[in-house]
């Protein structure tokens, strides 16, 4: 069983907090995207997605920041150990994914607003070459509540990339999902030893709720 907080309360006050919203994207999280279109089974994305727009407009009800992540690749900005690490592992070309005007890079059922914080990426975290950190300083923001595909690369990599940036973070177990069960648990037990505390969405909806009261 996962050891998660169950009344974070205070720790995440709407006015600190931003709900950092990772990659839910066409091509990681549709049945029509790169990754659906091979047969992979989106189910376990779409009950995460399910979650996310819930915590959404909790998150918009109570005044916290909502961050959406997005990766946006083209040929070009593929990184030397990127292309190699995918031709020795035997799957050269594999690197093409939420590539510029496919549409893989567009949202999927979520949709920023006016005054949400918006930052396109090239590596798995969030933080890598981007000015992230620094709009969530000007907000005076100092926790991320962390949701988003997938649980063990780029939710993993930017919520230790935050805690590395001196950001507390919260994960939130059944807002963000693997393609393996398996990869999906292990890696929030990880950050839970690591970096973070997991939550559940009932929690930060409640506490939200609570701070609008």
């Amino acid at each position: 069983m996962l050891p998660h907080v169950a009344e974070p309360g205070e720790m995440i006050a709407p006015t600190r907090t931003a709900l950092v919203v990772v990659d839910i994207q066409v091509d990681f999280a549709s049945s029509e995207g790169v990754i659906g279109r091979h047969g992979v089974d989106m189910s376990p994305a779409e009950a995460a997605i399910d979650r996310i727009e819930d915590l959404i407009a909790a998150a918009r009800s109570a005044g916290a920041t909502v961050a959406f992540m997005r990766v946006m690749t083209r040929p070009e900005t593929d990184s030397n150990a990127l292309k190699t690490w995918m031709e020795r592992r035997g799957t050269p070309g594999g690197a093409g994914i939420c590539r510029i005007g496919s549409g893989g890079e567009d949202y999927y059922r979520v949709t920023p607003e006016p005054g949400d914080i918006e930052v396109s990426k090239l590596a798995y975290s969030s933080f890598h070459g981007t000015d992230l950190a620094n709009q969530l300083r000007t907000r005076g923001i100092d926790t991320l509540v962390m949701t988003g595909l997938t649980t063990d690369c780029c939710v993993d990599s930017t919520t230790r990339d935050a805690f590395h940036h001196d950001f507390h973070t919260f994960v939130v177990s059944d807002a963000c999902a693997s393609l393996d069960p398996g990869l999906h648990e292990a890696t929030l037990n990880a950050l839970h030893l690591h970096t973070s505390l997991l939550v559940t969405t009932e929690a930060v909806v409640t506490a939200w709720d609570g701070a609008k009261a």
